[in-house]
């Protein structure tokens, strides 16, 4: 018991810690309010020839720190198995421009909506994309609730149509609020908002930097599969990095993991990427 308690105080410091740290010296952002953009998609100038045949997809999420280290990322997603290949790839903390260089690397179509312009990104745009290895037919700018902390940022999630062969599957690249923006409670708003937008799409695929773990109860909740939840320190100290599934089967494994994390990611964040398999029914 006294182990226990020990060990959420330690956590309830290290999370204190990097509160205070997070405030000192904040500057506001500058949001973009509008639910129609800015927007940013393209379509890649030569597809990479490595459609999956089989029916199953591999998800990967990725927040690459303020954008900041491009050609590192795409050395990451290109040659650090089993991210290689990947079938859909969702992005946070990004720019138009990184996204786009990541795509075109990996012969994936994008979309990319930003939040906001932050001042610690360099100014830079701040925001989410999803990338596809098959054509998106339709995405969204969906606005988060609660403008909040001592920078006021808007979170969003960058939604997509994906269209595999015949199959429409909803992808969500996601970063909710942080521990010093938010309450949990007002993040799990922020989560219903997505489960109430993705209510109408049989498979769903929800991706991103949840700001938490136990937002994943929520997703569960609402009848989706959580593979990442049992995986390792995602950050420094916290498993935050998340994929939820709604809608497929369960994996064939024959004793394959069917989730995992990459810890080399040559300093490209303070956030590591996170992977796993979704089968088609």
């Amino acid at each position: 018991m006294g182990i226990n308690v020990r060990r959420r105080t330690n956590r309830y410091t290290v999370m204190l810690l990097i509160a205070v740290a997070a405030c000192l010296g904040c500057r506001r952002v500058l949001n973009y309010p509008s639910a129609l953009g800015p927007r940013y998609a393209g379509v890649p100038t030569t597809r990479h020839d490595s459609m999956t045949v089989h029916r199953v997809l591999r998800v990967v999420t990725y927040n690459v720190r303020y954008g900041r280290h491009i050609d590192r990322a795409i050395n990451v997603l290109t040659t650090r198995a089993p991210l290689a290949g990947a079938d859909i790839i969702v992005l946070q903390e990004m720019d138009a421009e990184g996204t786009q260089r990541i795509a075109e690397a990996l012969g994936m179509s994008w979309v990319y909506y930003p939040a906001a312009v932050h001042p610690k990104a360099t100014r830079h745009d701040f925001g989410n994309a999803v990338l596809s290895r098959w054509p998106i037919i339709a995405d969204e700018k969906l606005m988060l609730p609660y403008i909040a902390g001592m920078r006021s940022a808007q979170r969003i999630a960058t939604a997509a149509t994906i269209l595999v062969d015949t199959i429409q599957v909803r992808v969500y690249s996601t970063h909710l609020g942080t521990q010093t923006e938010i309450r949990p409670s007002k993040r799990r708003e922020q989560a219903n908002t997505i489960l109430a937008n993705a209510a109408g799409y049989s498979l769903v695929i929800v991706a991103g930097d949840m700001n938490s773990h136990g937002i994943g109860k929520e997703f569960v909740a609402g009848g989706y599969q959580w593979p990442t939840e049992h995986n390792g320190f995602t950050s420094a100290f916290f498993n935050w990095d998340h994929i939820f599934l709604k809608g497929f089967s369960p994996p064939v494994t024959d004793g394959a993991k069917v989730t995992g994390i990459v810890r080399d990611t040559l300093g490209t964040s303070d956030h590591d990427p996170v992977w796993a398999v979704a089968r088609l029914p």
